[in-house]
């Protein structure tokens, strides 16, 4: 029987309930693996590079296995890879999969450091990229292929700018040229299934929601088949990933409350997102489910809801030296990179936007806010006097 995903956040990738033992499985750290004979060793060696056995510590303890048991299965894939970072978890994929002389379509709107290692790292192994509008129709999609086209990268929502993309769509053009479908997936997690919608693998920075506390750095990589779960893991053993047992202890007992974590964010966001539509000083909200982000009708038919996480794009009589006025304004709203933790957080974004298919142009000063677990009319009255700030009131 297939778990509901309440269910399966909190009983994942841990014993069952009817087992003698702790509820929580052992952090188990460690490099050498010791074993009772040469044949025993030989026989484990077999098996250690593709499943879930522990025979040197690079590939795995339990802890990571636990870890990645329960995230290949509240995304609804069969294998999960553990990684050190979430840029970790777009760079292991990309470079198991990719080889010199072959050529990569990534959306514009792509994470940052996504683009410049593919601007850099990937240009240099003789990889080429081509930056494709997110919005793109599945028609202009076909004619950026070429014959050593191996991946198309996806991010939905884009970051920064929110535009949801097309998947299904999308991957039916990149499948029928024998492409490969990624998709970082950090924003959706619990909320998109990529692997009903075309995906092959599918990327999330743990550091986010599943960490859910600001306190840890990591990533993982899902896969649905044997292949691709060969290509991903050799190049993973290959590259010497690895990422910290702690860190992924952690990461397992931030699941256990991601879901009412997810549920409050998503609640607070949506509120403070249609609160922030009707002032008059913001041009449009960036946030999936509402009408004025790009690709909100997709988001409506593909997601099952939303997190906290949207930008707010300033009407263009408000400067940069006022939105950042606001900002500095803010009592309750801490100034960081990061999302998906507790705190709530605000980050300007205009200058940080990267494009080069002429895509992602608003009409003011843009603004990300990342919505946490505090009051929400405290965190309303706080941005109300924020915008006072703004206006120069």
């Amino acid at each position: 029987m297939v778990r509901k995903i309440e269910t399966a956040l909190v009983q994942a990738g841990r014993a069952p309930v009817r087992q003698y033992g702790f509820v929580n499985p052992p952090l188990k750290r460690g490099s050498t693996v010791l074993h009772a004979n040469v044949a025993a060793k030989k026989a484990v060696g077999q098996r250690a590079a593709l499943e879930p056995v522990e025979n040197y510590g690079v590939m795995g303890s339990e802890t990571h296995f636990a870890l990645e048991a329960a995230i290949a299965e509240i995304e609804g894939g069969t294998r999960a890879q553990v990684t050190g970072s979430g840029l970790s978890a777009i760079t292991v994929p990309l470079l198991a999969y990719l080889n010199t002389g072959e050529h990569l379509l990534v959306p514009d709107s792509v994470y940052g450091p996504t683009r410049t290692f593919c601007d850099t790292m990937l240009t240099r192994f003789g990889v080429e990229t081509t930056y494709y509008d997110p919005m793109i129709a599945p028609k202009a999609l076909e004619t950026l292929f070429r014959p050593n086209t191996k991946v198309l990268f996806t991010e939905s929502p884009g970051s920064h700018t929110f535009e949801v993309q097309d998947i299904p769509a999308l991957a039916q053009v990149a499948h029928a040229r024998g492409a490969k479908v990624f998709l970082d997936n950090s924003w959706g997690i619990l909320h998109f299934a990529p692997f009903r919608h075309g995906v092959d693998v599918s990327i999330h920075a743990l550091t986010k929601y599943p960490g859910g506390h600001s306190d840890i750095i990591l990533g993982a990589v899902v896969v649905n088949s044997d292949e691709d779960w060969r290509w991903l893991r050799m190049g993973s053993l290959q590259m010497g990933n690895y990422a910290s047992p702690d860190d992924c202890w952690l990461a397992l007992r931030g699941l256990r409350t991601m879901h009412v974590r997810l549920k409050a964010a998503e609640a607070a966001g949506l509120k403070i997102a249609t609160w922030f539509a009707s002032r008059p000083e913001v041009a449009r909200v960036l946030h999936p489910a509402l009408p004025s982000c790009p690709g909100h009708e997709i988001f409506k038919r593909d997601f099952t809801g939303a997190c906290g996480l949207f930008g707010v794009v300033f009407k263009p009589d408000h400067s940069a030296d006022a939105v950042v006025r606001m900002i500095d304004a803010l009592q309750m709203f801490g100034i960081g990179a990061s999302w998906g933790g507790f705190e709530s957080l605000v980050l300007p974004t205009t200058g940080a936007i990267r494009r080069s298919a002429g895509t992602g142009q608003f009409e003011g000063e843009a603004v990300r806010f990342q919505i946490g677990l505090e009051n929400i009319d405290e965190l309303i009255a706080d941005l109300e006097q924020g915008l006072a700030a703004l206006r120069g009131a």
